[in-house]
């Protein structure tokens, strides 16, 4: 259940709410807004008495039943949408914002010459694998902590914030130190042992959504970040396993409104993961933009060709200049900057 508090309560007063929802079972979580506080309850309802009898309380101002399995993410329980900054850009606000760089990190020429190429063009934060899952143990898995090293100094040169991904609890602590938000890929959407780790970190989470998962399973999946005291969750949609075999994987764009409905937190969408093709993430992105995305996610390469991994889905920098540019028109339509 969720209780809200009444606006500009004393802590006295809230420590008497908290202490009544331990006593009659449930394990609260304080989500501290700009107005008021919003308490979620977790625990079984059908097994723990009741919280509406809370509605009495002079400092409470209603509680909600939550239906839903997903309590900390759901839009019934937090109804303004949640803004996470990262170096001073807000994603989920009025900003739309981008996201760019190489799938792999290579060597410093290659990041550093995209990382300057996509700032120029736009992009606010710097996405480059360090780590990299591949289906084949042949292939490239990245350089690690040499290239996370290689984002950092990328950052210290463009200002740039930084996401890479996690692939191992055992990496966790190293991989916070360098990023500025972890990334959960798609094969580890549903690892719950790793996104617990990645939440404790107190980093941003952008926690991509599996192969074959249906959207309650990655809302659920993102209330293990929540309920871990981490409220800086980001959905990001990447493309779905389907029958289609044109593209790589099918970018499911209704995830983006239905997202919106079922949760205050933000969304952004990968395009070059989502279809596996350069050639179809300008009109991609445009889309995303247009109904409602909070920003995007894209591969960008000095010389796709030669990429060390996902060659035929990355941007040149060329393309990715172009791409920025005729983004301008569907994000003032969705009312964006």
């Amino acid at each position: 259940m969720i209780v809200v508090l009444k606006p500009e309560i004393s802590k006295k007063d809230e420590a008497a709410v908290l202490k009544e929802i331990r006593k009659l079972g449930y394990r609260p979580h304080v989500m501290r807004g700009i107005e008021r506080v919003v308490i979620g309850a977790i625990g079984d309802e059908r097994t723990h008495q009741s919280l509406e009898t809370l509605a009495s309380w002079p400092q409470v101002e209603r509680v909600i039943p939550v239906q839903k399995r997903f309590k900390l993410v759901s839009r019934e329980g937090q109804k303004n949408n949640s803004v996470i900054t990262v170096r001073g850009n807000p994603i989920g606000g009025k900003k739309f914002q981008v996201m760019a760089g190489p799938c792999s990190v290579e060597n410093e020429s290659q990041l550093l010459a995209t990382a300057h190429a996509v700032k120029k063009a736009g992009a606010t934060i710097l996405r480059g694998g360090a780590f990299k899952p591949r289906t084949s143990p042949y292939e490239f898995q990245g350089l690690g902590e040499k290239g996370l090293k290689l984002l950092a100094k990328a950052r210290r040169e463009t200002g740039l914030a930084i996401i890479t991904e996690l692939l191992s609890e055992q990496h966790t602590k190293m991989v916070a130190e360098y990023t500025d938000i972890i990334q959960i890929g798609a094969r580890n959407s549903q690892n719950f042992q790793l996104l617990i780790s990645a939440a404790k970190t107190g980093k941003p989470i952008l926690l991509k959504r599996g192969l074959s998962m249906k959207i309650e399973e990655w809302l659920l999946a993102g209330e293990y970040v929540l309920s871990n005291n981490n409220p800086n969750l980001i959905f990001c949609e990447r493309g779905i396993r389907t029958f289609e075999s044109y593209t790589r994987n099918t970018l499911d764009l209704s995830a983006i409104p239905i997202i919106k409905n079922e949760s205050h937190c933000p969304i952004v969408i990968d395009p070059s993961q989502g279809s596996g093709r350069a050639d179809l993430v300008t009109s991609l992105c445009h889309g995303a933009a247009a109904m409602g995305a909070d920003g995007l996610l894209i591969e960008v390469h000095p010389n796709p060709a030669e990429a060390w991994s996902d060659g035929g889905q990355q941007l040149t920098l060329d393309g990715f200049a172009r791409l920025m540019e005729s983004l301008h028109p569907f994000i003032a339509a969705a009312a964006r900057e």
